[in-house]
């Protein structure tokens, strides 16, 4: 299974309820943070989310209101005790970037290892990806769609008939090859067909985009820009390189998204729940996000 938590739904300014941009994830004892905006510490305190165990950080972009609560992030996790490598993902920039947030968190007793995404995306312990989505804003970015796969059902018959010890079980069913009686086993002979996993699309600040759309595509959960609620700003949207809360309902449906949170909010929408009509219009599933807001999914039954 995995939890989703919105830290921060925020667009350029915080304000009382909203902190700056931040979803957290996790699952399987592990979790990534998908941005980090002014107040995300404050609000994973609130929501009782703790980021002290964070394998990635995947930043969108550059703006100041996604990544300001970085170098505090930083200094707390260390202030915890953390000795371990943390990967920091970002689009093209992460190494300039960096090199300034590096002076702002001042000496730390673990690695921050700045990483570009490859093509095949950072892979997890239990087969969990996250790769990069293209996305357009007004300067380099990327969304992130975190996968978790599911194995076939297993076969314990199958499994005791090619000598496989018990204690090895486990690891097929994630997806390793084990040894018994002398040979490789390999998962697919124990294993039937792999059932539906679980795919969460968080997409940063960007304008609707085919890259976005398909990433999206059949996902159990799409967290959206919805900077703009009236499709009469459409064009300023556009110009800023951000979406409304129409366009992303649309993209949402095109995609066949299952759930829907809308995000982002400019500081000129006071209470996103009055527009929320407008992006229910295309996509009956849509809810407005705030800070705290949680699912947890869970894989299908059979």
């Amino acid at each position: 299974m995995v939890t989703v938590t919105l830290l921060g739904t925020a667009a350029t300014m915080p304000l009382p309820d909203r902190a700056l941009t931040a979803a957290a994830l996790s699952w399987g004892g592990h979790s990534v943070l998908f941005d980090c905006g002014e107040g995300t510490q404050a609000a994973a305190m609130r929501a009782g989310v703790s980021l002290s165990r964070l394998e990635a950080i995947c930043l969108t972009h550059y703006h100041g209101d996604h990544v300001f609560g970085l170098p505090g992030l930083l200094q707390t996790i260390a202030c915890q005790g953390r000795t371990r490598p943390l990967l920091l993902a970002g689009p093209k920039g992460l190494l300039n970037f960096w090199s300034v947030m590096r002076l702002l968190a001042g000496q730390l007793p673990y690695q921050v290892i700045p990483t570009a995404v490859p093509a095949d995306g950072l892979w997890f312990e239990g087969g969990a990806t996250v790769t990069a989505v293209p996305t357009r804003h007004r300067v380099p970015s990327q969304g992130y769609c975190f996968t978790l796969p599911r194995a076939g059902r297993f076969d314990p018959v199958a499994a005791r008939a090619l000598g496989v010890p018990q204690r090895d079980w486990k690891r097929l069913q994630q997806g390793e090859t084990v040894e018994a009686d002398g040979r490789t086993v390999r998962p697919d002979e124990v294993c039937g067909p792999a059932r539906r996993g679980i795919r969460v699309v968080f997409s940063g600040d960007t304008t609707p985009c085919p890259p976005l759309e398909d990433a999206a595509r059949g996902a159990d959960l799409l967290i959206c820009d919805a900077t703009y609620d009236s499709e009469e700003l459409a064009p300023e949207a556009a110009k800023y390189g951000h979406s409304t809360f129409g366009q992303t309902a649309q993209l949402a449906a095109r995609a066949g998204v299952r759930r829907l949170w809308l995000a982002h909010y400019s500081p000129r929408i006071e209470t996103p729940a009055d527009a929320l009509p407008l992006a229910q219009a295309a996509f009956p599933q849509a809810e407005c996000g705030f800070d705290g807001k949680a699912v947890t999914i869970r894989f299908e039954e059979g």
